[in-house]
């Protein structure tokens, strides 16, 4: 009985120590959290001239950044799902293709009432490509500014990452190529997640927020004092001064506070994430 019956018995499956990924699955891919790793970690890149890939509000939960429940056909994951030969039919959810980071990175945002303010009228996955203003998927732009090399930031509200905890939604961002949330607040354990993932996480200062700060959210971003602070290792201060500079090259300052809270996390930070600090300490035995 313990050896299943002759269905199970009559699997094929690859031996051996090495895991022989599928190249053809939709359920389980290889993860690209490893290409092109060193062993040792190449100093952190400034974050200058970022584009703000969505504005949001308060209390958007880890569903809203990661959902776990179906995936529609229109949908970028779905129409992924679609060129790959899955029916609508066994699309099944996010939640059960968390092994398929070509699905996850689809569906980063893509909770149908996220509301981001940089798509006024919008409700769902969608943002603006800037400068140009055209309006698309939050996966179709972050692929063109990848292909522009331009980092990318979110800003947000109050308690950004409520709701149950979800690797994921610190996962499809970084693969979204998110260096930074600015936010009044953030809920404990997604910041966590965040630096985990090599993520910045900054706070706007008590009192300000997006709309007080007159931000757009159409600004370039840049962070020019993140390295120097990262070598003192915060002893001088985990405040830093952001720079916002609009399309006509009116610059606004304002201070925000660096989320990474204890000197693990900064290990973790400047490793490009706890996964590749991780493999790091193994390989180095």
């Amino acid at each position: 009985m313990a050896l299943g019956d002759a269905n199970w018995q009559g699997l094929k499956f690859p031996t051996g120590d090495v895991y022989q990924w599928e190249p053809d699955s939709t359920y389980i891919r290889q993860a690209p959290y490893f290409d092109g790793m060193a062993l040792t970690p190449a100093p952190v890149a400034e974050i200058e001239n970022a584009r703000v890939l969505a504005v949001l509000g308060d209390s958007v939960t880890t569903d809203h950044i990661s959902p776990a429940g179906s995936i529609k056909a229109t949908s970028p994951a779905g129409k992924y799902l679609s060129e790959n030969g899955v029916p609508a039919t066994e699309f099944n959810s996010y939640g059960s293709r968390r092994g398929n980071h070509e699905v996850m990175v689809r569906g980063t945002f893509a909770n149908v009432r996220l509301r981001n303010r940089l798509a006024p009228g919008t409700e769902g996955g969608v943002t603006r490509l800037l400068p140009e203003g055209t309006t698309m998927s939050i996966f179709e732009a972050s692929v063109a500014y990848a292909e522009r090399k331009t980092p990318l930031i979110v800003l947000a509200g109050k308690e950004y990452g409520a709701g149950s905890s979800r690797d994921w939604a610190a996962k499809g961002p970084k693969l979204l190529g998110v260096r930074a949330v600015i936010a009044e607040s953030f809920e404990r354990i997604h910041r966590s997640n965040l630096v985990g993932m090599g993520i910045l996480p900054l706070q706007f200062a008590a009192g300000e927020t997006v709309a007080s700060l007159g931000l757009t959210g159409e600004e370039l971003f840049s962070f020019p004092e993140l390295t120097t602070l990262l070598k003192e290792k915060f002893t001088n201060g985990r405040t830093l001064t952001v720079t916002a500079t609009s399309a006509d090259g009116r610059k606004k300052d304002f201070a925000a506070a660096v989320r990474i809270d204890t000197p693990q996390e900064i290990e973790y930070y400047e490793h490009g994430g706890i996964l590749l600090y991780v493999l790091r300490q193994l390989a180095s035995k």
